[in-house]
């Protein structure tokens, strides 16, 4: 199978390395805006070339946006104008808007939204990792919406890469990534911002900072070109839970204020609750 990956960072760079790593692939194409990428691609190995937009389509079975949504929701349609039999498929964090911007498009089938629930805080790709996906979950959205052969195709990769599949519509996608994806990282990123505006020692932060705030921060490093997007995109679904955040955040502010102690063990003994779902 001949692959192009529009974008070569983190997860596209890793879908390179994990797929040529099982044999999936005999060609990866790189379609890079970013030249400095684009020459680290190569040298990595990530890819064997890198080639227009258009040539990468034409000469792939599979074509995999792996770019910020905003970017990959334009390109697509442009994408599905140029394919015949070839496999589309994303890697995005939201699936409503890129479903709903090819809805009426007639090649449609050939597209299959997918979101692999995998990621680190890095970006590039000197990110990319031959060990990513394994034992992870990945969604498939809308899968009525694409064409019988195109989803097998992608679920048998996915399934090679060691991942279990769970099927989804594109909006009630974006609602569950709100609560167990995106307000983790408004809440890492605004933890930063805290500690910055608070702690002027930068030595006491970096001697200070052991395994727990390092642990809930660590998303903070994440690129802002892509977390953006996806908060525009989801803006409805993670104000939801944001403002849920907050009214949570508040009840743990009430008891220090009021001195209600027994009312903040009952917090954190529910939220132990989460335990059974986490192990």
């Amino acid at each position: 199978m001949r692959v192009a990956i529009i974008g070569t960072g983190l997860i596209g760079g890793s879908l390179s390395l994990t797929l040529r790593a099982r044999g999936l692939v005999t060609h990866v194409t790189g379609v890079e805006q970013n030249e400095a990428h684009a020459r680290r691609a190569l040298e990595l190995g990530l890819v064997d070339e890198i080639t227009s937009l258009p040539e990468a389509v034409q000469q792939s079975d599979l074509i995999v946006l792996a770019i910020p949504i905003n970017a990959a929701e334009a390109m697509l349609p442009a994408i599905l104008d140029q394919v015949d039999k070839q496999v589309v498929m994303d890697v995005g964090s939201t699936k409503k808007v890129i479903c709903e911007s090819v809805a009426q498009h007639p090649k449609r089938g050939r597209f299959v939204a997918t979101h692999p629930m995998w990621g680190t805080e890095y970006s590039g790709p000197d990110a990319a990792v031959k060990t990513a996906f394994a034992d992870k979950a990945t969604v498939i959205c809308s899968k009525e919406e694409s064409d019988a052969d195109a989803v097998e195709l992608v679920e048998n990769i996915y399934k090679t890469l060691g991942m279990h599949l769970l099927y989804m519509r594109a909006d009630d996608h974006d609602v569950h990534v709100a609560y167990v994806s995106h307000i983790s990282h408004i809440t890492s990123f605004a933890l930063a911002n805290t500690v910055l505006e608070k702690e002027r020692e930068e030595d006491a932060i970096f001697e200070l900072a052991s395994g727990g705030f390092e642990s809930t921060v660590r998303l903070a490093k994440s690129n802002p070109a892509m977390w953006v997007p996806i908060f525009m995109q989801n803006r409805d679904n993670v104000l939801d839970v944001l403002n849920e955040h907050i009214a949570q955040l508040r009840k743990f502010k009430a008891c220090l204020e009021k001195e209600n102690y027994d009312y903040l063990q009952e917090l954190i003994e529910h939220a132990n609750g989460i335990k059974r779902i986490l192990k």
